[in-house]
């Protein structure tokens, strides 16, 4: 298979290293903004060659738009505007609305599947790609009646041969649920990231007597802006209704601390405890790798 991947970052080039390690890319051709990132991740060996974005798509198997997704809504477009016939766009966005009503006319709609594999970390770049990334991890695909069966089974094939899970949802429904589950906890991480900053203003106390606890609480605050800002803005209702939501939650939970209200404030943890029994089966899903 021919792959052109645009976007040489963290989920762009982690797909790119297990596509070809599995032997299902042969070629692989870059497309970024970046020289320094095109030429970090061929001397990487993550691609064997950068073009121009209307040249690397031309006669590509399979495209990979894997760029910020406010830059997705100008790319897009672009790439189904030069591919040809045969070749399959599928996009890596975490944010899908907007991004299938850009093209939900465009001639080569059917060439294009709504994408979303969810896995990630918070490092950016060329070299925070990785091995193995998306194993035992889940991606979502999205208004799938809309794009050709055949490209549709195309990135549901090379998914599972990564090793990831696939499901189906409408695009408005995994915004709305991915706001809750996704964008939220960057939203709570970054608040607490400014609060913590704010208020320390001795670096020293923050090194010496944060825990475990507040580095995997705060560890999405190291997130690129230029990835979240525009997945903030982009699904800005579904994310400010979870937003509005857990904000009442978290005034509930001071006024049962600001009352002294310690039976109450037990009783309420030990509900919020259950969030163990979901987690846990959430790992145990992941172990299994379905």
């Amino acid at each position: 298979m021919k792959l052109t991947v645009i976007g040489l970052g963290l989920i762009g080039g982690s797909l790119a290293k297990d596509l070809r390690s599995k032997g299902i890319a042969k070629h692989i051709i870059g497309v970024d903004k970046n020289e320094k990132h095109c030429a970090e991740a061929k001397e990487l060996g993550i691609i064997d060659e950068y073009q121009p974005l209307e040249k690397a798509v031309s006669d590509a198997d399979l495209v990979i738009v894997s760029v910020p997704v406010n830059a997705t809504l100008k790319v897009l477009p672009l790439v189904l505007d030069a591919i040809n016939e045969k070749t399959v766009v599928m996009d890596v966005g975490s944010t899908k609305s907007e991004i299938c009503k850009v093209v939900e006319n465009h001639p080569k709609r059917r060439n294009y599947v709504a994408n979303h594999p969810i896995a990630g970390t918070e490092n950016s770049g060329p070299s925070a790609a990785i091995d193995g990334l998306y194993d035992k991890k889940t991606t979502i695909i999205c208004e799938e009646e809309k794009s050709d069966p055949k490209a549709v089974l195309l990135v549901k094939v090379i998914h599972e041969a990564i090793g990831m899970h696939v499901i189906h949802m409408g695009a408005e429904e995994h915004d709305r649920h991915i706001a809750y589950v996704s964008h939220l906890s960057h939203v709570i991480s970054y608040v607490l990231g400014k609060t913590v900053l704010e208020i320390e203003k001795d670096e020293t106390n923050i090194f010496e007597l944060a825990g475990s606890g507040f580095a995997s609480t705060a560890r999405l605050a190291k997130s690129s802006p230029e990835m979240w800002t525009p997945i903030f803005i982009q699904n800005k209702k579904s994310l400010l209704k979870s937003v509005d939501e857990y904000m009442k939650n978290l005034q509930d939970f001071r006024d049962l601390i600001a009352n002294d209200d310690e039976s109450a404030l037990f009783s309420e943890i030990g509900k919020i405890n259950d969030i163990r029994r979901v987690l846990e089966g959430l790992a145990l899903k992941r172990a299994k790798g379905n």
